[in-house]
């Protein structure tokens, strides 16, 4: 398919398709997006004519039967993402959904046996944004062993979004749509995945603070499922630890960060709309500032790089299957260890 037309069908063209699937895969050469199905067949007939899409559908189903399509992007919520993808894949569809991957690290083994099973199929996750920008300076720093031996990771994630009671239910506090997930846990260590093993072992504690929110869709109230606050300890292979803090419910947190600890270096990637990247070794005053040289900054080209590894030109970096298993495996231990206040070991039994 090299000079070929790629044929796309998106299911759940919202918010996040909007801003990055749609341009990004109509910058791509020879890519129509040629058909959309909503929740609501109100919505899919209007985003169909704000994009000129010419075909609509009012089951997803029949969207994946479509014989003329030959790549599905899946933009709905977490609750919908095996089931289409596996069923895409059993079409022999290209498949790339929005994270998270699943609800549960059962679901997400299930996505990548359906992979597995279609091998000549490109099956993608969208990744993390965070440290795309600054990720081959850090692999490349890493390598040159600038900590030394890794000895301590820390995860901060901390902002003020559900501090207010009065804010409104939001579909991924529920555990029937977005799954085990909590807050930005999942995009947090799908980034620290890129640049350290996973962890051997987990211990959580999780608080949720406002029980039940008003729901806007009924006027009712609707119970809280996800944490607005989690804290974790973790086991690294060798002798390191890891710390992880996420918090929707706290005021004037630290900026989103990943701080890499050693016995002779520390890394810290801050995140943000501008991220900066800081480094010391031993015997130095203190930690500096990293300057990413143009020609290795990374960028967002998810869509591109999809489309590129259906026509065989590259394979998926930025997010693949067994990536995917692995965050949806550690956020699931999350849950379970803070279920039963017992730390669970990693890969999960039984999956």
């Amino acid at each position: 398919m090299v000079n070929d037309i790629i044929r796309v069908g998106i299911v759940g063209l919202g918010a996040n398709t909007r801003l990055r699937h749609v341009p990004g895969l109509r910058a791509c050469e020879n890519v129509d997006i040629v058909a959309v199905c909503n929740r609501r067949l109100e919505s899919t007939a209007a985003v169909a004519k704000e994009y000129d899409i010419p075909k609509t559908f009012m089951r997803w189903q029949d969207l994946i039967a479509d014989e003329e399509i030959d790549a599905v992007v899946i933009g709905t919520w977490p609750y919908l993402h095996c089931e289409i993808t596996c069923e895409a894949l059993a079409r022999n569809k290209h498949v790339m959904t929005e994270a998270r991957m699943a609800r549960n690290a059962g679901e997400a083994h299930q996505m990548l046996a359906a992979s597995r099973k279609a091998p000549d199929l490109v099956a993608q996750i969208v990744p993390s944004p965070f440290g795309l920008r600054g990720h081959r300076v850090v692999q490349q720093m890493l390598a040159d062993g600038c900590l030394g031996q890794l000895r301590e990771v820390v995860v901060l994630g901390i902002n003020d979004l559900y501090t207010d009671p009065n804010t409104p239910f939001h579909w991924r506090q529920s555990s029937k749509l977005s799954g085990l997930n909590m807050l930005g846990l999942g995009i947090m260590h799908e980034t620290l995945m890129r640049w350290v093993p996973q962890p051997l072992r987990v211990l959580a504690q999780t608080q949720i603070f406002t029980k039940s929110r008003t729901d806007e869709t009924t006027t009712g109230t609707r119970t809280v499922e996800t944490p607005d606050s989690v804290h974790v300890l973790t086991q690294l292979p060798g002798e390191a630890r890891g710390v992880y803090h996420l918090s929707s419910a706290v005021h004037f947190g630290p900026p989103a960060q990943i701080r890499l600890f050693g016995d002779t270096g520390t890394l810290q990637y801050i995140f943000g709309e501008k991220d900066r990247l800081l480094a010391g070794r031993q015997g130095e005053p203190g930690l500096q500032e990293v300057v990413i040289p143009t020609a290795q900054a990374g960028a967002w080209r998810v869509e591109e790089e999809f489309i590129g590894a259906i026509r065989g030109q590259e394979e998926i970096q930025f997010t693949d299957f067994t990536s995917g298993v692995g965050y949806m495996e550690f956020t699931e231990a999350v849950f379970q260890s803070a279920q039963t206040g017992q730390a669970v070991t990693l890969p999960l039994q039984g999956q």
